[in-house]
Order: structure tokens, then C-alpha cells, then sequence
């Protein structure tokens, strides 16, 4: 009897360490399932970092267990990281900080056949109106503002249309997960492209305001653009590191690049896609390698699309823009502190511009001052001992450096308009990161500064150059619309963290000379 009690108590034991294994194993399936839903579009996929920090055992590994749930639990502030606790119990954030600190970083896959198995078909064409279903005078007009939402999903995350004649809403797309940027069709207007940061594409009628059909590319990636013949889309990712090339009517992918190479500094990397820039010289896509310094050209007009790779760019490259007359790229290289300038006609780098701490061109800056046409480069002003908090004026005729015009902080994004006097840029950085800063055209002096509130980012013109869009996100919540001129309010508009700003006509406005 007293063995029959033993061999009980054994398995009694046994029984309970396994169903807590069990337990403890269901627990972190469903907290894999919450991080999927609520947490990837920032933090990434892989737990290795997006626009938000990587989460995995190393990069938490001097966080307790409690410190990590905390922070989930309350957020934090000035960021784009919300206070979950609002949406999760106690219980779930636990059982999230237990299971972000037990998991690696991980390789994800998303492949060809992933892709094309993701598309998904909302409305035929046949059953799309034959023109807008809102007044409007020109879809030149329309200015897209990405409203993330505070948890960056969810009925909140969409894209936001308005009217830049008279800043009214006209249609809204919703998303679901936080939209990241939005180009449009260069031969069609009704058609436009919006890319979520949580990888999937929606293609939208302007028409009726409706996504007609969308497709995933991968996990996270902020990068998109439309070829000049309006053929094909360009986009890139973080997870997996690709770029994918679509075809811009069915979404179906055509050309698949896994992106890796050899960085400045002579090792082999595996690289996230940084921007893709289109340009109508040569009908070229410009897709560059920001981990391996390179930047790849990828020929639109051979049936098999063939690759260019132009090696030693620089040592961490994300934005980049074009030239008037579309032959010059002018890309960011982060940890060189200049701005680098490729010939699309040599295929080669002709020209680097000293620009700042860790320049950033957002989607750039050229306009026309007395007779010359002059770039603007923004730059995040970070790192130790920087003291280079500038904005980088140059000469797109040779790429000689103008004049550097101190701000009060570092910049994201600059906005010109040929009929509006001031450039804008947008102040990121410490205390002065709920303002945005002016400059005049013809002194190239800082002139006025102005609190949107909230985290004030990504300027843009409307069309006519009359009105200037500013997203107040974080805090803020609201588009602050000025009169470009006056620079008084004329409209607020209550969103839920709006960001990037992108007007119909931008590569007009931009790069003066290029027509979509």
C-alpha cells in the first residue's frame, strides 16, 4: 500500500509538472498570438526592431520580468509606444513580458508563393463609378494623411483623404494596421497605392474612396514607389530583407531580390530595403541596401528587369530624392553624414554633400531661389558630440553646398512649394520636438517657428501652395492646417496619431520638372 501511495505521489507530481509545462507553453502561444496582433507592426516580426525597439531575451536580458510589463503597461511617453494597459489585462501583459524574455530574435520568411497566396480582391473594376463621388476640382488636389491610430491598428489606422482646395475630409481607407506612405498611378489618376507598416499593400480608387484589392509583401518595411509608366510597383522590406516588384493593375509579383552584399567596409551583410525611389530617366527604379551601402537600379524597360549595383554608397542609406530633371539621385548615408549623389546616366556616385548628424530627406526639398534650383536636406541631429543640428541648402546644378542653416533641434522632413515663401522642417528632438521651423527662400534664415503641439512631423504643401499640412501626432492627435503665407490656423482636424503627409501632385512640387 505504501509503494501504491509512493508511485501516486510520483505521478501526481509527474502529472502536475507536465501540465504546467503545458500550461506555461499555451500561455506563450497565446502571448506570441498578442505580439503577432498588437506589437509587430513596430517592434517587427522577428522581435529584432522596426520603428520601434527590438524585443527578444538579449535585447531585454538586463530588464526584470516586472520592468518589461511595466513599461508595456504604461507606455511611453512622447513615442509612438501607447499604454497597453488600456487595451490588455493585467494577466496578457504578464504573460507578454514572460515571453518577450524567453524569445530570440528569429528569421521569418515570406516568400513568392506567400505573396502571391495573399492577395485578396475586395471590388471589380466593373463595379467602380466612372468619376469621383465627392467635389472636387482636380484630384491634383488630394492630400493623404496616414492616421496610425494609438495602437497602430485597428478601425483607427487608416488612410485619411482631404480636399487641399478647401481642407475638407473626403474619404477615408481604412487599413488595420498603421499606414505607412501613399504614391500614386502616374498615367491614371483614379488609382493610388498605400503600404501599411505591417507589410500589406492596398491598391485604392480615388474615385469612390474604396480599396479594390490588396496584397502582403512581407512584415515590416516602409518603402514604395510607382515606375514612370505606371506598369509597376517597387516595394521593400526589414523581414524578411527583400524587395518585391509588382505589377501595378493585379498586385501580382513579378520579380523577387533577396538583398545582401558586400558593405563599405568590406564585410558581407544581409540588408533591410531602405528607400525606393522611380524616376523617369531610363524608367529606372533606385532601390538602395541600407545595411550593405548600396544602392541597386533596376532596368524597367528589358523584359527580365535586370539589376545595376552601385557598391560603396555609403554605410547606412534610407531616403533619397531626385533631381529635376530626374538623372540625379540624392540619397542619405546615415553613419557618413553626408548625402550622396548617383548620375543615372553613369550609374555611378559623382558627388557626396557634408549634411548634418545622421541626415534623414524625408521625401526631400528642391525649389527654385533667384536662378538656381537648391535641395534641402534635413538630418535627426543625433549621436555624441553632435553639433550639427543643420539644415543642408545645395545647389543641384553641381552639389556644392550653399549654406548650413542651424535649427533648434533635428529634422525629419522638409516641404518647399514653388508659390509659398517659407520651406518647413520639422523639429524631432528634445523639448522643441512639438514645433516645426521656417525658412525663408531668399535669406535662407530661420523666420519663424510655430507648436503645431503634440509631436509635430512630415510638412506638406497642397497643390496650389496656398495651405501647409502638419501632423501633431503622439499627444497632439489633430492635423494643424496654416496658410502658408499668413502661417495662421485655419483648420484643425482631431486624427488619431497622424504622420506621413503625401499630396497628389508631391513629385511637382518637389522636384520642379516632374510630371506625374
Amino acid at each position: 500500500m505504501e509503494r501504491i501511495r509512493l508511485e501516486i505521489k510520483v505521478l501526481s507530481s509527474i502529472f502536475v509538472a507536465i501540465f504546467m509545462s503545458l500550461a506555461f507553453a499555451q500561455d506563450f502561444n497565446y502571448a506570441n498570438m498578442l505580439y503577432s496582433e498588437n506589437c509587430t507592426t513596430c517592434h517587427g516580426a522577428d522581435h529584432g526592431h522596426y520603428i520601434g525597439p527590438a524585443l527578444n531575451k538579449d535585447s531585454l536580458a538586463k530588464l526584470p520580468e516586472v520592468a518589461v510589463a511595466a513599461i508595456i503597461k504604461g507606455g511611453v511617453g512622447g513615442s509612438l509606444m501607447p499604454p497597453w494597459g488600456q487595451r490588455f489585462s493585467d494577466d496578457q501583459i504578464n504573460q507578454l513580458a514572460a515571453m518577450l524574455k524567453a524569445t530570440p530574435k528569429s528569421d521569418v520568411v515570406w516568400d513568392m508563393r506567400d505573396i502571391k497566396n495573399s492577395i485578396e480582391v475586395y471590388i471589380a473594376k466593373s463595379s467602380l463609378p466612372d468619376s469621383p463621388q465627392y467635389k472636387i476640382s482636380d484630384l491634383d488636389s488630394l492630400m493623404a494623411v496616414m492616421s496610425r491610430g494609438t495602437f497602430s491598428n485597428g478601425e483607427n489606422s487608416k488612410v485619411v483623404f482631404f480636399n487641399g482646395e478647401n481642407n475638407k475630409v473626403v474619404g477615408e481607407v481604412v487599413t488595420w494596421t498603421a499606414p505607412h506612405l501613399v504614391d500614386y498611378h502616374p498615367t491614371n489618376e483614379r488609382w493610388a497605392y498605400a503600404k501599411t507598416d505591417g507589410g500589406r499593400i492596398f491598391k485604392i480608387d480615388l474615385y469612390s474612396m474604396k480599396a479594390t484589392r490588396s496584397v502582403k509583401v512581407g512584415y515590416s518595411g516602409p518603402s514604395l514607389a510607382v515606375s514612370w509608366d505606371g506598369r509597376y510597383l517597387a516595394t521593400g522590406s526589414f523581414v524578411p530583407n527583400t524587395v518585391v516588384i509588382l505589377d501595378s493593375d493585379t498586385l501580382m509579383p513579378i520579380k523577387y531580390l533577396e538583398l545582401s552584399g558586400i558593405d563599405p567596409d568590406g564585410k558581407m551583410v544581409v540588408s533591410d530595403s531602405g528607400s525606393i525611389t522611380a524616376t523617369p530617366y531610363g524608367n529606372y527604379f533606385a532601390i538602395a541596401l541600407e545595411n550593405a551601402g548600396q544602392v541597386w537600379i533596376a532596368d524597367l524597360n528589358r523584359e527580365d528587369i535586370p539589376i545595376t549595383k552601385i557598391k560603396n554608397v555609403g554605410r547606412h542609406l534610407h531616403d533619397a530624392f531626385l533631381t529635376k530633371d530626374g538623372r540625379y539621385l540624392t540619397i542619405a548615408a546615415y553613419d557618413d553624414s553626408k548625402l550622396a549623389v548617383i548620375d543615372f546616366k553613369t550609374k555611378t556616385v559623382v558627388k557626396d554633400i557634408p549634411a548634418g548628424c545622421v541626415p534623414h530627406t524625408g521625401s526631400g526639398a528642391i525649389t527654385k531661389v533667384g536662378d538656381r534650383m537648391l535641395g534641402f536636406g534635413t538630418n535627426f541631429g543625433s549621436g555624441s558630440g553632435c553639433d550639427k543640428t543643420v539644415v543642408t541648402v545645395f545647389d543641384t546644378a553641381n552639389f556644392e553646398v550653399v549654406k548650413q542653416i542651424p535649427v533648434i533641434g533635428g529634422t525629419e522632413s522638409p516641404a518647399a512649394h514653388p508659390d509659398a515663401p517659407y520651406v518647413a522642417v520639422d523639429i524631432i528632438s528634445g523639448s522643441n520636438a512639438d514645433k516645426i521651423q521656417l525658412i525663408d527662400k531668399n535669406s535662407l534664415e530661420v523666420v519663424k517657428t510655430l507648436a503645431p503641439g503634440g509631436h509635430s512631423h512630415f510638412p506638406e504643401y497642397t497643390a496650389d501652395g496656398k495651405y501647409l499640412y502638419v501632423s501633431a501626432g503622439y499627444a497632439g492627435n489633430k492635423l494643424v492646417i496654416y496658410d502658408s503665407k499668413t502661417l495662421k490656423v485655419v483648420k484643425e482636424v482631431s486624427l488619431e496619431v497622424p504622420a506621413g503627409i503625401f499630396s497628389h501632385v508631391r513629385p511637382d512640387i518637389v522636384t520642379v520638372g516632374l510630371g506625374k
